[in-house]
């Protein structure tokens, strides 16, 4: 299939998005899982605002696309510069890095 040929649906509710800035990504043989938080001051217990499962195939296409798309953005605008600093504290959140 082209990519012009592509009809996607986006319902409202899904373009809207939400606000992350953690992820948390483990894997089994069969699969990767991203659980996308919101880790915000003052709130004892982080959210997990969306969960994504990838079959590493397509993880793996993922991770080209982000790199793709990094690396175009820093053509553009500069490097993006992340801040030194030490692993946050993780809560335990009751689960192993199998599915």
């Amino acid at each position: 299939m082209d990519k012009k040929d592509l009809h996607i649906n986006l319902p409202p509710e899904i373009a809207e998005g939400v606000y992350t800035n953690l992820a948390i990504i483990t894997h089994s043989h069969s699969e990767f899982i991203a659980d996308f938080v919101q880790l915000l001051p003052g709130i004892p217990q982080p959210k997990v605002v969306s969960r994504v499962i990838l079959a590493p195939e397509h993880a793996k296409r993922l991770l080209n696309a982000l790199a793709d798309n990094v690396a175009k953005y820093e053509k553009e605008n500069g490097e993006i510069k992340l801040p030194v600093q030490t692993p946050p504290m993780m809560p335990t959140l009751g689960f192993t890095g199998e599915a």
